[in-house]
């Protein structure tokens, strides 16, 4: 009886191990996920009453998403079968998922949704424009197209000739064409090309999006460093470090830099400061 006891407890472990194992392999995940959004669509009340399984059938998924019941079947069995971006879309139509659900879709695929993102919201939340305010160490907020939406007290004092005066607030703009950028940012050069690698990984997220093209357009007819670096093709990750400011007393102030998304509206982000000593 004891014996009998701890072998079925044992079993139990062994398949408990085995399916965390399943379930961290993304095929297997992607398989599910499939089947429990199949599942979850509604059907209509003739055939509820025949259904001895909840949703819709394979065949009906296969039919909507027009593709074979076989690769349906196969994607939900974990299978090692290709799943191109534009099945994938018309089986997320088909399923009926909202942006969440179809962005996982595509996670767990491997593959780059063909649907590029909706046009970024113009007005920005009066709670988004907010954050800076809430921050004692310098912070602003940059839009889709990097020009700042509002900043504290504190970034506006060191910012010089960026924050403090004028109506041109656009990072890149400061940065390639402002003479107090250069004064200011004690290595500017460095400065300036990892900003550039970092916008173009933002259009590349958004390669059609008219007003950030305008202004590497804009970049590249006003600024011979900004056409070279554009050039370059160079991508990179928008990442924190620190950062040197020089003052008025001819040292430099550095400052620890971290850049926040805001997650209703991730297009924004939040950049503090915070001094280092």
């Amino acid at each position: 009886m004891v014996r009998r006891f701890l072998n079925g407890y044992k079993k139990q472990i062994y398949t408990g191990i085995n399916s965390t194992m399943t379930e961290a392999n993304p095929r297997a995940m992607l398989g599910t996920f499939i089947r429990a959004h199949r599942e979850r669509l509604p059907i209509s009340g003739k055939s509820l009453a025949r259904r001895r399984t909840p949703g819709w059938r394979r065949e009906e998924l296969a039919d909507a998403a027009g593709v074979g019941l076989t690769w349906i079947t196969w994607l939900e069995q974990g299978r090692d079968v290709s799943a191109s971006a534009a099945a994938l879309a018309r089986l997320a139509e088909a399923l009926r998922l909202n942006p969440a659900e179809r962005a996982s879709l595509f996670d767990l695929a491997g593959r780059r949704d063909p649907v590029e993102p909706g046009e970024p919201p113009t007005d920005i939340a009066a709670h988004v424009l907010a954050l800076p305010l809430l921050m004692k160490v310098p912070a602003y907020l940059l839009d889709h197209l990097w020009t700042a939406r509002a900043w504290n007290k504190a970034a506006e004092k060191l910012f010089t000739g960026w924050l403090d005066q004028g109506a041109e607030k656009n990072l890149l703009r400061y940065v390639f064409l402002s003479e107090a950028a250069q004064s200011l940012i004690a290595d500017w050069p460095e400065r300036a090309q990892r900003l550039v690698a970092e916008f173009r990984a933002d259009l590349s997220r958004r390669p059609r999006d008219a007003a950030m093209q305008a202004l590497v357009d804009e970049l590249s007819a006003q600024s011979k460093l900004f056409t070279k670096l554009w050039r370059a093709q160079t991508v990179l990750h928008r990442e924190g470090g620190e950062r040197g400011f020089c003052n008025a007393q001819g040292g430099i102030d550095r400052y620890q830099q971290t850049t926040l998304l805001v997650a209703s509206q991730v297009e924004c982000k939040l950049v503090c400061l915070a001094p280092l000593r």
